[in-house]
């Protein structure tokens, strides 16, 4: 696990286990934030980005299961390790099927548990790097739907980020109109609408204004192209 992306999740309702769990993790180097039951670990899991989630399966409002599968279905893909007391096959099997990278049986060793950590950590390390799409000084990221150019973000609506992501899927080759509306809206070309120009003009000004160079570029009579300088 890099040491820039070593924050983790516990999600844990027993107090004894979540602190020992929390002072062992901060002693071997980690950031560590608690989450003492489902709602909690939903409301954290969103708001920040963890290299693991450890989660325990029995919790008192929302079943551990049930957390992963929200958090899995909201675009989360930090990789989960499930520890629980439930140690039979089947818990195990329904706990991986359930979006669960790994599964800690209760009681474990401490040296188990950073060794999995580690393992899981360098998964997610490879997954983010999978995960942001660069072009130039551009990036885009994926699983949080952000863009950014020089570092700075780039503030853009839903249809224009998956705009953006098909030109830079494409990058230096020419798309035209016919090829967005399809792939972007999943419309037939209709020669009348002029939603295209619109959406690049919108896209081309947050991304390209005050800029050392453009990046969106038009062809003219065929569409748009998307590459950097040089």
């Amino acid at each position: 696990m890099t040491g820039g992306h070593r924050r983790i999740l516990v999600v844990e309702d027993d107090p004894e286990t979540a602190g020992q769990l929390v002072e062992q993790l901060t002693t071997s180097g980690y950031q560590v934030d608690l989450a003492t039951c489902g709602n909690d670990a939903l409301r954290q899991g969103e708001a920040c980005d963890y290299a693991v989630i450890t989660i325990d399966r029995m919790l008192p409002d929302i079943d551990g299961i049930a957390v992963m599968r929200r958090l899995r279905d909201d675009g989360i893909a930090a990789p989960f390790l499930i520890i629980s007391a439930l140690g039979e096959v089947d818990d195990k099997v329904r706990g991986l099927r359930a979006g669960g990278d790994d599964y800690l049986v209760k009681p474990f060793s401490f040296i188990e548990l950073l060794a999995r950590l580690e393992a899981l950590g360098r998964r997610s390390d490879t997954v983010a790097k999978e995960t942001i799409l660069r072009v130039g000084d551009l990036a885009i990221d994926l699983i949080s739907r952000t863009a950014s150019r020089r570092g700075r973000a780039i503030d853009l609506l839903p249809k224009e980020f998956q705009l953006l992501e098909y030109l830079v899927r494409n990058e230096g080759r020419v798309v035209s109109r016919a090829m967005l509306l399809q792939h972007v809206w999943d419309l037939h070309f209709d020669p009348s609408t002029n939603i295209i120009d619109v959406y690049v003009g919108r896209v081309r000004r947050k991304v390209d204004d005050q800029q050392a160079y453009p990046l969106i570029h038009t062809i003219r009579g065929i569409g748009y192209c998307l590459r950097a300088s040089g």
